[in-house]
């Protein structure tokens, strides 16, 4: 199994691209879910979240307010850049986690639905390829703002906190343009799709982890017998009967004299 990395803008239309790989039957874990998963009461992002930036972002009820979070961070570079230093590592080990369970169920490639990216650049030298969805800014700014029912200026900070989608499109291995119809943009994903299902990539890690798995549990084998013929008691060793030179009359001396038949009287 190997990754394939999604990305995009806000409000290009990367959920609707999800939604097209899910119904293909290909794994998708999004970020974006992870990230609402490590924020929930309790969970060690939500308090770090709280020591940070106090009661102002939460509502009576202990939840996250996302939108007061959001003013703050949208607003400074240093609080959004102190807000990604607290989450990003607990979303990227809920990803891997899931990652690993979809191994185990033997898929061929999972889809990675990362907002940021190459904004974080953490996770891009783990993909195998990398998907970037675009759409013409126009479309992005209406959507975002039908959508979140943002005004103008919110989304135009949403949208310029994230790196140019010309640059990301740069950076991919396919680019999914998704300002025409959804029937267009499921053409462009199944043609995606067939090029990645068609790749052995999948079996050379296969056969690579098949390998390493085998030697380490070879290795383990080995220190192990080492281990217990040096552990071996010498005395026990010496004491051991070697039958091989030994006849039946030697066996059957006693102190050095000869065994004689009992005389019968």
């Amino acid at each position: 199994m190997y990754l394939v990395g999604l990305t995009g803008g806000v409000a290009t239309g990367k959920s609707t691209v999800s939604n097209m790989f899910r119904e293909l039957g290909v794994p998708v874990i999004d970020a974006d879910a992870m990230a609402r998963r490590i924020v929930e009461p309790g969970r060690k992002a939500w308090m770090a979240i709280k020591e940070e930036f106090g009661q102002c972002v939460f509502h009576d009820n202990g939840e996250l307010n996302r939108a007061a979070l959001r003013t703050i961070i949208f607003e400074d570079e240093g609080q959004r850049q102190k807000l990604n230093r607290i989450t990003h590592p607990e979303i990227y080990k809920e990803m891997i986690w899931e990652a690993v369970k979809c191994a185990l169920y033997g898929h061929q490639y999972i889809i990675m639905d990362l907002p940021l990216l190459f904004e974080a650049g953490v996770m891009v030298a783990y993909m195998h390829k990398i998907i970037v969805v675009t759409c013409e800014e126009d479309l992005q700014l209406q959507r975002l703002m039908e959508q979140r029912h943002l005004s103008e200026r919110e989304s135009k900070l949403m949208i310029g906190a994230q790196m140019p989608l010309d640059q990301k499109a740069t950076m991919a291995q396919f680019v999914i343009e998704n300002s025409g119809s959804l029937e267009d943009t499921r053409q462009q994903v199944s043609r995606i799709h067939k090029r990645l299902a068609s790749s052995y990539f999948h079996w050379k890690i296969r056969l690579f982890l098949g390998a390493a798995i085998g030697g380490f549990v070879g290795a383990i084998y080995f220190v192990t017998k080492k281990i217990t013929a040096s552990t071996w008691p010498t005395s026990l060793v010496s004491r051991r009967p070697r039958l091989g030179n030994l006849r039946i009359s030697d066996m059957l001396s006693r102190n050095g004299e000869k065994w004689h038949p009992l005389a019968l009287k």
